[in-house]
């Protein structure tokens, strides 16, 4: 039953985004920002307790909070807006059903060695007519990161995540990995929100350039 009602949620939200899309402009621009993991699902779970789902909800939301106060915003949506689980395949095709400009995939990182850290930004290791933006917008990414932030550079790396495999041939998509919730020192940083508002405004300005 709770399988049926969270399919219904997911379509009804589908339907809302398609109405909105039929009434913007075409020059517009669509970007799906997909919250990792939620519900049951908190992904990593750092130092004191650290939700990875946590994490990344709140840096999306200071994305859009952030986007809404510039003179031109961008279309900007997000797979989920609260903590609840969507499968990955609703994710990717929530963002076909918009024909995203852009897709960004956010995550938090975990590793045994405590002393992991940095930023790691993965591309798909298929090639399709965007892979060339996907991973120019990678490279910005870890740039602006190191920078901006101090982050270490880990490197734009290649995968077969379900989620940029299943968006590579519609629009450029990227992983973010943003830190190492079982690192002491990364762990802090994540813990505070400011912090999450310096993360979402890199993650903005890069979109936007």
């Amino acid at each position: 039953m709770k399988n049926g009602l969270k399919n219904v949620s997911f379509m009804i939200l589908l339907l809302k985004m398609c109405i909105i899309l039929g009434q913007e402009t075409v020059s517009q621009k669509r970007i799906v920002i997909d919250v990792g993991h939620g519900g049951k699902d908190s992904g990593a779970i750092g130092i004191n307790g650290i939700k990875e789902k946590d994490v990344v909800l709140n840096i999306a939301w200071e994305i859009l909070r952030l986007n809404e106060q510039l003179e031109a915003p961008l279309k900007i949506f997000m797979t989920r807006y609260s903590d609840t689980l969507i499968s990955l395949s609703d994710r990717t095709k929530l963002a076909k059903a918009l024909k995203a400009d852009l897709f960004i995939s956010l995550h938090c990182n975990h590793a045994d060695n405590p002393d992991a850290r940095g930023i790691e930004v993965y591309v798909s290791n298929a090639t399709s007519q965007y892979s060339r933006d996907a991973i120019w917008l990678a490279f910005e990414l870890q740039a602006a990161f190191k920078k901006e932030l101090g982050f270490e550079n880990r490197g734009v790396k290649f995968s077969n995540f379900q989620v940029l495999r299943e968006t590579d041939d519609h629009c450029p998509s990227v992983l973010l990995e943003l830190g190492f919730l079982s690192n002491r020192d990364e762990h802090a940083y994540l813990s505070n929100i400011r912090n999450l508002n310096a993360i979402a405004q890199v993650i903005l300005r890069t979109i936007k350039r």
